[in-house]
């Protein structure tokens, strides 16, 4: 008996002796004529390798799952105050699942740290141009925006270092507050299904350019204790931002990430946000993974890096959620 391992769980199997599988093919032959008359005959098999390389294609978008598109670009800012909630992990995963399955997606990476950037094999050097320039010097959201890499219908607008003092320099701007929102409105966004907005981890004029020009905020909890100490505030700077500055914005999502369930603590964390937020949570949770984890270091998503990982089924099926919910109206 072999025993390996596939993505943190360990999987059994038994290997066959050679008299075994002789034995089991003689028996085959005797009880169907058929296996020898008809040798090439089309035989279905369902091993484990087989499920793991059908759930791979169907993360990849090769199957027969088509997901419905919305009718005008959906604006979403990926956002929470704490660091370390998978804020990046989850914008990069979700806009490379929407566009493996048929959706045209938008990265804006907003994080002067440039991971969504990093993830997802953006030129970073100190030459290139990035949403800095749009911000500070007004450059057009088209000009910047760069086709991803092995994934068709995914661009990103990459951040460098630059942004690092992009807050200073905003202060001393016009309406510092809704430069990126005027950016969105010179880009013709029906050539879009969606637009994600990777904010930093502070509530910042960053943030708050990320909440003006966004319809809708995706709040990613991680399922610890401390992830909901900081919510509150960050609800509270939502609706002063929504009272002041952008009326029409809502939270419209919530995504329960790096769940472990064979804790208890991980437990009442998802229960206890879902007895607030009700139908805003996402029915899918995701947990913890190595391969989620691995992917940026090879400049990749873990849809690319691993489809058949559980990190990436999981983010396929949020992805899945947020799709179908702009179809039916729900979470909005």
């Amino acid at each position: 008996m072999t025993q390996y391992q596939t993505d943190g769980a360990y999987v059994s199997h038994e290997t066959p002796r050679w008299e075994d599988q002789d034995m089991a093919t003689d028996v085959s032959r005797e009880t169907d004529p058929d296996a020898i008359s008809a040798p090439d005959a089309e035989v279905e098999f369902d091993t484990p390798i087989a499920r793991a390389a059908r759930v791979a294609m169907s993360v990849r978008g090769h199957g027969d799952d088509s997901w419905p598109r919305p009718g005008k670009c959906r604006i979403i800012s990926v956002a929470n105050q704490k660091g370390g909630v998978g804020k990046t992990t989850t914008a990069v995963n979700l806009a490379a699942s929407l566009a493996m399955h048929g959706n045209r997606v938008l990265v804006v990476d907003l994080d002067p740290q440039g991971n969504a950037s990093t993830a997802l094999s953006m030129d970073r050097s100190a030459e290139s141009r990035s949403i800095y320039h749009c911000l500070v010097e007004d450059a057009e959201i088209r000009d910047l925006a760069q086709p991803v890499p092995e994934v068709d219908n995914l661009w990103c607008v990459p951040a460098t270092i630059d942004l690092a003092g992009a807050e200073i320099e905003l202060v001393s701007l016009v309406a510092r507050e809704s430069r990126l929102k005027r950016a969105f409105s010179a880009y013709d966004s029906s050539e879009l299904d969606y637009i994600f907005i990777d904010c930093p981890p502070s509530l910042g004029l960053l943030t708050v350019n990320a909440m003006v020009a966004c319809e809708e905020i995706l709040i990613p909890i991680q399922c610890e204790y401390y992830a909901l100490e900081g919510l509150g505030q960050l609800l509270r700077n939502v609706e002063l931002v929504k009272s002041h500055l952008n009326p029409a914005m809502e939270i419209s999502t919530i995504v329960l990430t790096m769940y472990d369930g064979r804790t208890r603590l991980a437990s009442q964390v998802a229960d206890e946000v879902r007895g607030h937020f009700g139908d805003l949570v996402l029915k899918t949770l995701v947990p913890r993974s190595v391969r989620v984890s691995e992917a940026p270091s090879y400049g990749q998503s873990v849809m690319t890096y691993d489809s058949g990982s559980t990190g990436a089924v999981a983010y396929m099926e949020a992805a899945r959620e947020i799709a179908y919910r702009a179809a039916i109206g729900a979470g909005n």
